[in-house]
């Protein structure tokens, strides 16, 4: 085992500062899609380190109207020490108010008139589950109450709120006020940040590799050294064209989440989060939904989505994390015929349903008769060659068909078979286009994948004049696959 030797007192300055300039370039990208997104009350400016506004300084995200949102941001190089009670109300080094205090005291002055505010405690330490008040967080609002609030003054919670006022100078009653409004971002480590960010200006039409992702960084940090403190849309613009990050338009986002937690979840415009609802106790191994719960449940949920993006949305990021199945049948509820571009970050590019080739991909085709029915049976073999286990698979469950077809690309199937965006099209149309003739003496499709995520959602993308189809997940069972979902085509 690596031992790596402590950190020094400037080394975790270091950290501790570009941790926040990168949440300072994260609030930079929000209102660059906020302005192109129109969204009701956009984040216009950023301040970093702002003045006037106590110790909620460390990024503020200014909008058109109050409430504004004031950060204070805490990094820590490791996890001794959980965000509790004792963290919390624990006197500076100096002997100065705790960071509670703190933060109550610039609640006072940024409330006094009655301006409406937005406070969060954003940090990589991890909340204290045996907190009385940090355990009632909401994971969905990151607030302490309502919870927080319930049960009596003799409770572990009441106890709890009593010692809370009395470190921060306050009311039990203006504590729970100050607990509205005041938001507990924790367990924000920093690959978290990163993917978040990256996915962010994805979404933004940015490039979003980690190199495009700290020039962002590099340059807040050169702003506040000039004593640039309020970063303006117009800085912001300018920046994204000076580093040259601009590569497309931004766009609306979808999260569906089956395997992990998506970071991009809370600023999708809508989300699917399936991540505790699918068997397994890491992402490799769920593969299927965890009873009670259903597969038609799970294409119930996706199919509500064209019906929750904004009105007029025809530019749509999918992010998070979902196999083959999944993503089909996300490319299908918004098939090309709805007029909607569908894009997906797909090994650091931007795979999307627009994108330009310059002829169409004709996949190679293998055919093994069967003859157990009338219906069609395909194996999109990209990534991987699954034949014998379709093959198996047919036979045993004595699936009513009567072929089939084994589609690979012209090179044959293997890991980096389709390079980019413009291949996974053009291959998508070859196969959409020969489907569209092998199908017509069947009356519905059964459908088999391995290759790429965003081949997948490329080709339910284009999945139209064909037959019925049912989707088939690879679950990594004695029988290999389950019925998934439904298409109609």
């Amino acid at each position: 085992m690596l031992h790596f030797p402590a950190p020094s007192s400037t080394g975790v300055r270091i950290a501790g500062d570009r941790y926040q300039w990168l949440v300072a370039w994260q609030g930079c990208v929000m209102a660059l899609r906020d302005a192109a997104l129109r969204v009701p009350n956009p984040v216009v400016a950023v301040g970093v380190e702002a003045d006037g506004v106590g110790n909620v300084d460390d990024v503020v995200l200014y909008r058109r109207e109050p409430p504004h949102t004031y950060m204070q941001v805490k990094y820590a190089v490791d996890s001794s020490s959980p965000v509790n009670e004792e963290y919390l109300l624990r006197p500076s080094g100096q002997g100065g108010p705790s960071i509670l205090r703190k933060v109550a005291q610039a609640w006072q002055q940024l409330t006094g008139d009655g301006t409406p505010v937005d406070l969060a405690l954003l940090s990589n330490r991890s909340p204290d589950t045996g907190d009385p008040l940090i355990s009632q967080r909401d994971s969905r609002t990151q607030l302490l109450v309502p919870k927080g609030a319930q049960q009596g003054p003799r409770s572990k919670r009441g106890q709890a709120r009593n010692r809370w006022a009395a470190g921060i100078g306050l009311s039990e009653e203006r504590l729970l006020d100050l607990l509205k409004v005041l938001r507990f971002d924790l367990a924000r480590d920093v690959v978290h940040l990163h993917e978040h960010l990256q996915m962010m200006m994805f979404a933004a039409g940015l490039r979003f590799n980690e190199e495009a992702m700290h020039a962002g960084a590099d340059w807040v940090a050169r702003q506040v050294a000039d004593g640039q403190r309020r970063l303006s849309l117009a800085d912001v613009r300018e920046a994204i064209r000076s580093l040259r990050l601009e590569v497309g338009s931004s766009r609306a986002v979808l999260s569906v989440a089956t395997l992990k937690q998506d970071p991009m979840a809370e600023d999708a415009d809508y989300a699917v989060d399936w991540a505790d609802r699918f068997e397994g106790a890491s992402p490799y191994v769920k593969r299927r939904p965890l009873a009670p719960a259903t597969w038609a449940q799970l294409q119930a949920d996706i199919d509500a989505a064209p019906f929750r993006m904004p009105p007029g949305a025809t530019s749509i990021a999918v992010t998070g994390s979902l196999r083959l199945a999944a993503a089909f049948a996300v490319g299908a509820t918004f098939r090309m015929v709805t007029g909607v571009d569908l894009a997906v970050a797909q090994r650091g590019q931007v795979w999307s349903s627009t994108a330009q080739y310059s002829a169409v991909l004709t996949p190679d085709v293998e055919e093994h008769a069967l003859g157990l029915g009338s219906d069609l049976a395909v194996a999109i073999a990209v990534a991987i060659d699954p034949t014998e286990d379709v093959l198996d698979f047919l036979r045993e469950q004595r699936a009513p068909v009567s072929r089939l077809l084994v589609l690979r690309p012209p090179g044959g199937a293997k890991d980096n078979s389709i390079p980019d965006t413009a291949a996974a099209s053009a291959l998508a149309v070859g196969i959409r286009d020969l489907l569209r003739r092998a199908c017509r003496a069947h009356p519905a499709i059964h459908l088999f994948q391995a290759g790429p995520m965003g081949l997948a959602l490329l080709l339910g993308n284009r999945w139209n004049r064909l037959r019925p189809t049912t989707v088939y997940e690879d679950v990594n069972g004695q029988q290999v696959y389950e019925k998934a979902f439904v298409v109609d085509a």
